[in-house]
Formats: C-alpha cells, sequence, structure tokens
C-alpha cells in the first residue's frame, strides 16, 4: 500500500463498499417521497408518518440496535450517513433522528432486561422510542439546573416538573426523561451527581399525568411543552444507576452533535447542489449566472467549508465508535457543519434571487429547517465556549 493510500484509509475519507451502498438505498427510499410530499407536510406542520414508516421497515431507524435484538448492528458512522442522505435528498431527518441518539443511553448503560423488552420492539417499529426530556424553561442548555423531581415511592418513582422543546413527543411510545433524584449540590465538583434517567413507557401513564402543549415554530418541527403531574415511574424505568444520569445523558449527547452535523452537511449539500444547477441554467444578460464571480465563488466558499467540516463529523464518528473519548470532536463537528450549512442556504438563496423565496423551489423551506442547528440542540457560542475552556484550556467564559 502506498503512502497517500495508508493515509487516507487511517484517516477515513474513503467510505467502505457496504457505507456506499448503505448511502445508494438511503437515496433511493428518498426518492419515493418527492419534494411536494415535503411542502404539504410543511405547508400544514404535518408529522411524516408515511416517511418514517417507510424508514423503519427499511431497517434503517434500528441501525444502532444489535443484530441480536433485531437491528442492523451498525456504527454511528453509519447512522449518521443515513441521516446526511435524508437531508441531502432535500427531507428533514429531524422527524426521526432523535431514536439513534437517544438509543445510545439505551444500548449504553441500560440493563439486559430493559434491552430484551424494548430493542426489539423499537427494531421491527412497534416501539418508537422518540421522546427526548431533558430542556426545561427555567435551565436551558444549563442542563444541571432542572428542577423536574423523582421521588421514590416504595415500587415507583414520582415525577413532577416541566419540560420544553421535546419533540416528537406525540408520535413516540417511550421517552427518555432526566429528572433530578436528590437536590443539586453546593458543591460545584458534585454539580452532576443526583439527576437520573428513566425510560418511561408513555402508554402507561395515568390520563392526566402527562399534558402535551404543542408550540408552532418557523419550520415543520414537532415539538412540545410537556406537564407533568404526579407521574408513576416503576422502578425498573430506571437506566443505570440512580444520580448518574447527566453522565449517561452526556454520553448520548457526543452521538446527537455528530448526527446533527451529519444532517447539516446533508443540507449544505442540498444547497450547493440545487445552486450549481440552478446557475448554470439561469440566463440573465446573456450568459449563465454561475458565470459570474458573486454567484460562483460564495457557492464554492460553501462547499470547501462542508468538506471540511465532513472530515471533522467523519473523524467525531470513528472515534465514537472506536469507544474514545470524542467530545471536542462530536462538538466542533457540529459547530462548522451547522456554520457551513447556513453558509451554503444563504448562498443558494443569493443565487435562485427571488425564486428562492418562492415555496416550489424548496430553498425557503430547507432555509428556514437548516437555521436551527446554529441554536440547537446546543448553540454555538456554547460550543466555542467549551473549545476554549476545556480543548484550549482558557479561563470559563461568561
Amino acid at each position: 500500500m502506498s503512502a497517500a493510500a495508508a493515509g487516507a484509509a487511517r484517516v477515513g475519507l474513503e467510505l467502505t463498499g457496504d457505507q456506499k451502498a448503505l448511502r445508494a438505498a438511503v437515496r433511493r427510499l428518498c426518492e419515493s417521497f418527492d419534494q411536494e410530499y415535503w411542502r404539504q407536510l410543511d405547508a400544514g406542520r404535518e408529522y411524516p408518518q408515511a416517511f418514517v414508516n417507510a424508514l423503519t421497515e427499511g431497517g434503517y431507524l434500528a441501525a444502532l440496535i444489535p443484530a441480536a435484538y433485531g437491528g442492523a448492528g451498525l456504527g454511528l458512522a453509519e447512522a449518521s450517513l443515513i441521516l446526511e442522505e435524508i437531508n441531502r435528498s432535500g427531507g428533514n431527518a429531524a422527524a426521526c433522528h432523535a431514536q439513534m441518539y437517544i438509543m445510545g443511553t439505551l444500548l449504553r448503560h441500560g440493563n439486559d432486561a430493559q434491552k430484551q423488552r424494548y430493542l426489539p420492539g423499537i427494531a421491527s417499529g412497534r416501539l418508537r422510542l422518540q421522546a427526548f426530556g431533558v430542556t426545561e424553561p427555567s435551565a436551558g442548555s444549563d442542563t444541571t439546573s432542572i428542577t423536574t423531581t423523582a421521588v421514590r415511592d416504595g415500587s415507583r418513582y414520582i415525577v413532577n416538573g416541566q419540560k420544553c422543546w421535546t419533540s416528537r413527543m406525540q408520535h413516540s411510545d417511550l421517552m427518555l426523561l432526566l429528572a433530578r433524584t436528590s437536590p443539586l449540590s453546593d458543591d460545584p465538583k458534585q454539580k452532576t451527581f443526583g439527576l437520573s434517567a428513566f425510560l418511561v413507557d408513555l402508554h402507561q401513564a395515568r390520563p392526566g399525568t402527562i399534558d402535551v402543549r404543542p408550540i408552532r415554530t418557523m419550520m415543520n418541527h414537532e415539538t412540545n411543552e410537556v406537564f407533568i403531574h404526579d407521574l408513576d415511574v416503576p422502578l425498573d424505568s430506571l437506566i443505570g444507576e440512580e444520580g448518574l444520569g447527566f453522565r449517561y445523558i452526556l454520553d448520548g449527547m457526543n452521538a446527537e452533535r455528530i448526527l446533527i452535523a451529519a444532517e447539516c452537511i446533508g443540507d449544505g449539500r442540498f444547497f450547493t447542489e440545487r445552486a450549481v444547477a440552478y446557475s448554470r441554467e439561469r440566463v440573465v444578460f446573456g450568459r449563465p449566472i454561475g458565470q459570474n464571480q458573486g454567484v460562483q465563488f460564495p457557492i464554492a466558499h460553501a462547499h470547501a467549508a462542508l468538506e471540511a467540516a465532513d472530515l471533522v463529523r467523519r473523524q467525531a464518528a470513528e472515534l465514537f465508535d472506536a469507544g474514545k473519548a470524542c467530545g471536542a470532536e462530536a462538538n466542533m463537528a457540529k459547530l462548522l457543519a451547522s456554520e457551513a450549512s447556513w453558509q451554503a442556504a444563504n448562498a443558494a438563496m443569493d443565487a435562485h434571487g427571488g425564486y428562492g423565496f418562492a415555496e416550489e423551489y424548496d430553498i425557503e423551506r430547507k432555509f428556514r429547517e437548516t437555521r436551527l442547528y446554529i441554536t440547537a440542540p446546543v448553540a454555538n457560542n456554547l460550543v466555542l465556549s467549551y473549545v476554549g475552556e476545556h480543548i484550549l484550556g482558557m479561563p470559563r467564559s461568561f
């Protein structure tokens, strides 16, 4: 093997044959759901039920579940390709991505009984694990400050509190819930202790214990406020050890960052491909607008930024799949990819001019969708703070 080939293999620059086949298969599935399908859903703020069903039947949402439980037994690298391809095709993977990044908490920290009970149903599509109850109105990104409580009472926990931005709650059978099982410590070193993770079966909830109120947003993103009143949660719903839930959730957040980065890269490629095609076809003053540097250069710049972000995404996924520390790479992948997709969105909007705002061109819909990722699931300023403090060793910023 040449030095160049060895280097490419080492850093994972080339997709494997299986990964290429996976990407092609997802692309074929997505072609069955044209842009008109997504436009209509967006107009009515409807959940893409048929699309999610097709993904489930194809086994794609069970990518991370081991084969022993009926899943594909793939890694995060492959899962990220699935979500990237959905967005690249013009779809919106946000309708189902949580099942992949929530899965890690159950897979890595759940006990054998929980895996046997839930994973086969999730793999087959009989159960959906889509709802992620973490964020609260008064805590925001400061997860350690959440106030939802889970108080042990004999063979159960009694949960009270409020969550917000809990997406896909109305299309999920299970919710991964983070609640406080002991008071917040005054010791900064113990600040993350006392939070516990629960896998809540939403169908077992007594009437009146969970109140779901939809939040209408600028894009078709089924998200909600959730009010919890004296919800009974069995002891066997606790994942791992009581008080260590923040650690388990944090582990899943690295997967979340990587998968969100993949979606952004998919969005970015959607924009650049559309912009390139339009700039070749659109003729103004007797020549294609793509000949103008003011049109061509922003698209080229966005493409370069996407390629750079993609490399960090792949590195982060490989580290995650190898069980190695990847917090730095996962966060930087999300930062770079979300900024690159937004850069591509603006280049595409500028290239299309007034037509970019027209529904039929799909730029304005994807423009709204991809803007989310600069802000959520973690704001880029918080990522920069993490990089400055934890990677570069600078003083904590305020």
